[in-house]
């Protein structure tokens, strides 16, 4: 039998517990918005910029190389320079005068020739030695002068990116948002350069894109409404010829069917409604209790559950985000709706709420026919269902795990949809955690 259950408790009808969740080992995945993968976090991680093959490294590098190379060749030139003046400085040579000696330190005494050749060794060894101590002092300065020209060249090579850095953030913003941030510019100031040109051309483009995207949900939104009123009426105006006792059996069962098509269009109506207004980026949020929503969730499909013979589990832990209450209660009983119907006799549905650094997480798993990977990245489009048909209005329209995905992008979430060995799917969904 299907039923909800308290958080944490058994299963309730047959005695036994449904299997934990299975992950295929080779199973593909499919995941939306940031990959869970990165330790649940919907952030990017980079490593610090010094150990980064970024560009403002390279520019470094660049810089300092060129200093570097251009003081190589300059203390090349000055030791070939001094050395060729150095050695063209010939000694004093001593011609032969009658009276006078010489003798070396030991007293011994030398001849002139000897005194020349004295001399001249003597030069070479003070040439040797002022070369020798011009190469190290200035290979010292040079290896000074490059370390501040390294970092000289950072500083600089950051002042010059930084209009990037700036580019690079916008786009980031509006990527974490799922596309609903496109409202934000850059404004970038200062010289008409190619970086401010760049940046006014991502501005330009977020602007059309904001003015699409925008029209576009106007045009759902209105349409949803324009074609509610002729539905309702439709709907009054059989349920009234319909409870008429004299109505025959034909015109009836005509009725109940155009009755059930009706239905299925304003189901159809709401769902675009819904799935329009979930595009916008939140503006209001709230703290919200994931885990008393998904506990409110399962008892309201409990009665569905029941009738196709579901189990139904719960095991809820504290789970607190900041969002939008209504929109956070239609993922849960979308998702919770899509496993009940989308299950098999006796089958089962467990539910989970937890939050593991720093992110918010409801889990969603279930029994069923097995799930080909392939048909993972069709299963979040709008009008799209596993079978393929997009007649069927048993099981709904085909916009539930659309609006699921708009939901969560809007909230800055990730989605993380994963087929069991056994049968079934495991859907993971996290949320940033609530700001203090």
């Amino acid at each position: 039998m299907g039923g909800a259950v308290p958080p944490g408790g058994p299963p309730g009808g047959s005695g036994e517990a449904p299997p934990k969740p299975s992950r295929a080992p080779s199973a593909r995945r499919l995941i939306l918005g940031a990959d869970p993968a990165t330790g649940y976090s919907a952030r990017l991680s980079y490593a610090p910029d010094w150990l980064r093959p970024s560009i403002r490294m390279r520019l470094t590098a660049l810089y300092g190389g060129m200093f570097l190379i251009a003081g190589v060749l300059l203390l090349g030139s000055v030791y070939l320079l001094v050395g060729r003046r150095l050695a063209d400085q010939k000694p004093p040579s001593f011609e032969v005068t009658e009276g006078v000696r010489f003798s070396d330190a030991l007293g011994r005494e030398l001849s002139p020739d000897d005194l020349n050749q004295f001399l001249e060794d003597r030069q070479g060894n003070q040439r040797d030695l002022v070369l020798h101590a011009l190469l190290q002092q200035s290979l010292l300065a040079l290896v000074l002068l490059s370390v501040i020209a390294f970092g000289f060249g950072y500083l600089m090579a950051g002042r010059v990116l930084s209009p990037l850095g700036r580019i690079t953030a916008a786009a980031r913003s509006v990527a974490g948002t799922g596309g609903s941030g496109l409202h934000r510019r850059i404004d970038m100031d200062g010289p008409d350069d190619e970086l401010k040109e760049l940046a006014d051309t991502f501005d330009e483009m977020l602007e059309r894109l904001d003015r699409a995207f925008d029209s576009q949900r106007k045009f759902v939104a209105n349409a949803s409404h324009e074609l509610r009123t002729p539905l309702a009426i439709n709907r009054t105006l059989l349920e009234v010829a319909l409870g008429d006792p004299a109505v025959p059996p034909e015109l009836r069962d005509l009725g109940d069917k155009l009755l059930s098509t009706n239905e299925r269009s304003e189901r159809l109506i709401e769902g675009l409604l819904l799935l329009a207004r979930s595009e916008n980026e939140l503006t209001d949020r709230k703290p919200v209790d994931l885990a008393e929503v998904a506990g409110r969730t399962l008892e309201q499909v409990a009665p569905e559950a029941a009738e196709r013979g579901v189990q139904l589990r719960g095991d809820f832990q504290q789970a607190d985000v900041s969002g939008n209450l209504v929109l956070l209660e239609r993922v849960a009983l979308n998702l919770a709706q899509n496993a009940v119907r989308y299950n098999e006799p006796d089958g089962w549905v467990e539910m989970s709420t937890s939050s593991v650094a720093g992110t918010t997480m409801l889990t969603v798993a279930n029994s069923g026919p097995v799930i080909p990977p392939d048909n993972l990245e069709t299963i979040f489009e709008p009008f799209r269902r596993m079978r393929g048909d997009r007649t069927e209005s048993e099981k709904g329209v085909g916009l539930g795990l659309s609006i699921v995905r708009s939901v969560v992008r809007a909230h800055g979430g990730w989605i993380e949809a994963e087929p069991r060995v056994e049968g079934g799917l495991i859907v993971r969904i996290g949320f940033p955690g609530p700001t203090v």
